[in-house]
């Protein structure tokens, strides 16, 4: 269905103008998501989609606030946290991965599995667990590093900071 003018006849058919009939009228209201949770789904589509298109060995990029998301055609897919270079598999060869995040009301916390870098134009990746090191050649690394540009103009440093929670440090054990 188009926008309806201001000045054309109301569609309930009440021969007023809209602007006198149902504009009127307050719409249904939605309820309203916090910024937190409006992101929970906006990330949990964006790694179901990215993880769809890794099913289909479809090559696919997805940038979403500081998250870029992308598949290859090989199948594999990876979620990048643009912020503190942080970045986890969602999918591998063609078969999705566990999911990695764990949401609640307040925060979404990701299990990140890997930092990258990107140097001489290639994505290298480097493990949390054993600290060895990975060229993925098939990565995106063009759009990578234009993606990081873009969101730091479009995000303050303050903003940037403010993605992570401070770690709380755990009680000394006695």
């Amino acid at each position: 269905m188009g926008k309806i003018g201001r000045n054309e006849k109301c569609p309930c058919r009440s021969g007023k103008k809209y602007k006198n009939c149902c504009a009127l009228k307050p719409q249904a209201a939605k309820p309203q998501l916090s910024s937190a949770q409006a992101m929970k789904i906006t990330l949990m589509s964006g790694v179901t989609a990215i993880q769809d298109a890794a099913l289909k060995k479809k090559k696919v990029n997805h940038e979403l606030g500081v998250f870029f998301l992308y598949a290859t055609a090989a199948g594999d897919a990876w979620l990048l946290e643009m912020t503190d270079c942080d970045c986890v598999q969602v999918a591998r060869a063609g078969e999705i991965m566990e999911s990695p995040i764990d949401e609640n009301p307040e925060t979404i916390e990701i299990n990140w599995s890997h930092t990258f870098a990107l140097r001489d134009k290639r994505f290298e990746i480097t493990a949390y667990a054993d600290k060895t090191v990975q060229i993925l050649d098939d990565a995106p690394a063009k759009e990578i590093h234009a993606a990081i540009r873009r969101i730091r103009k479009r995000f303050s440093e303050e903003q940037l900071r403010a993605v992570h929670l401070p770690v709380k440090e755990e009680a000394p054990s006695q």
